[in-house]
């Protein structure tokens, strides 16, 4: 009898203690799947705030944001008022260049501004044979370093209203505020103004003009 009543005991021992272990396990499972479920909300959070910071720092331009963390060529394909100015690009065989890491500053003249030009002439600057000069053209509105508007009026202010800039292709422009606006100067006198500034991209600035600049040759 007494065996019995200890073999009973035993067994109901093991299998509160086998009941205990499971509710165990299903509580530690329950608990890391909660942990889980809390990471992956906490990580899609910080995911979007990521984005919405990123979007916040982007500037548009041609109906797209243009994000700080895109190169320059990257940008600019995204902007419908830059079709122009990325088919050159393309052309003249500068996107390795624009995507380099830099830094460069481009002064980018919009659609509006080579339609402003002479009937024929981006068809006939996007010609094979063209390509040197299409080349001499472009690199004309890029300047080495990281230039945005606050710089580029310094430096106009400490040079008594005119600031020179030296282009990648070794031309000069003149810079000068003109009614609270940035107005460049071309080699043959020509003129554009700034109308939006301080696009920031991952290898430089860019700041979008209303008319294309012309070098000297």
């Amino acid at each position: 009898m007494k065996f019995t009543q200890v073999f009973t005991f035993a067994l109901l021992a093991g299998t509160l203690s086998l009941v205990s272990c499971k509710d165990g396990d299903k509580e530690q499972m329950e608990a890391d799947q909660m942990e889980m479920e809390q990471r992956t909300a906490d990580s899609l959070k910080m995911e979007e705030d990521k984005m919405m910071e990123r979007d916040a720092m982007a500037v548009t331009v041609g109906g797209a944001k243009m994000y700080p963390d895109m190169t320059i060529v990257e940008n600019a394909s995204q902007a419908d008022n830059l079709t122009t100015l990325v088919a050159a690009v393309k052309q003249a065989g500068l996107v390795e260049t624009l995507n380099s890491e830099g830094p460069f500053t481009v002064f980018a003249p919009t659609d509006d501004a080579f339609a402003a030009l002479p009937d024929g002439t981006v068809d006939g600057l996007l010609k094979p044979e063209m390509k040197e000069q299409l080349s001499g053209l472009l690199t004309y509105h890029v300047v080495s370093g990281n230039v945005d508007a606050a710089s580029l009026i310094k430096m106009i202010e400490e040079n008594n209203g005119k600031a020179t800039l030296d282009t990648v292709n070794g031309g000069k422009l003149t810079a000068e505020v003109v009614d609270g606006e940035v107005v460049l100067t071309d080699a043959k006198g020509g003129k554009a103004t700034v109308i939006i500034a301080d696009v920031k991209q991952s290898n430089g600035v860019v700041h979008a003009i209303d008319a294309v600049l012309m070098p000297a040759k």
